[in-house]
């Protein structure tokens, strides 16, 4: 598979905007205590994405949902957290090696992407620049403003000012 290829695929996926990164596709050794490691770069993942208010004002959550998920305690039932370079692939646990995007489809559709290039040398991984991924089909509107993208950066505002990270 080409990068063309994979682009042309990931647009039949409806992705058509998301960038790719090729990546060997040689398993790696993932260590034992992964997932107790994980659990901590997902907190910190999570907590990190008070930058990303923009993004996740197109995501349609609750104000107790985007609380939760800025504290770092729960994942929104729709979203996924993905690994730019999976762990089994050579990627790092680290938040600089993850993203979220939207579980159905678009989640669904990067795992059905990545199983169809099994037995081919190189992987097509999807690789989206911010740690959000929202599809341009989400990204909608028109003149006036977002109501919910005004509440939801008030409220990361309040909330960096009362962790002192402003």
């Amino acid at each position: 598979m080409t990068k063309t290829d994979a682009e042309r695929r990931l647009a039949d996926l409806m992705m058509d905007d998301v960038p790719v990164m090729e990546i060997p596709a040689r398993m790696a050794t993932v260590p034992s205590d992964w997932f107790e490691r994980f659990k901590k770069v997902r907190r910190e993942f999570m907590e990190s994405l008070s930058d990303s208010i923009q993004e996740l004002s197109f995501l349609n959550l609750s104000q107790e949902t985007f609380m939760q998920l800025l504290m770092g305690r729960a994942i929104p039932e729709n979203l996924s957290l993905r690994w730019r370079r999976p762990l089994e692939y050579g990627g790092e646990l680290d938040i600089k090696n993850m993203f979220m995007c939207p579980r159905f489809p678009y989640g669904q559709n990067m795992d059905r992407f990545i199983a169809e290039q099994s037995g081919n040398n190189v992987l097509w991984i999807p690789n989206p620049a911010k740690k959000i991924y929202v599809p341009a089909r989400l990204l909608g509107g028109g003149p006036g403003g977002n109501a919910t993208s005004d509440r939801l950066a008030a409220l990361a505002a309040q909330f960096a000012a009362d962790r002192g990270m402003i």
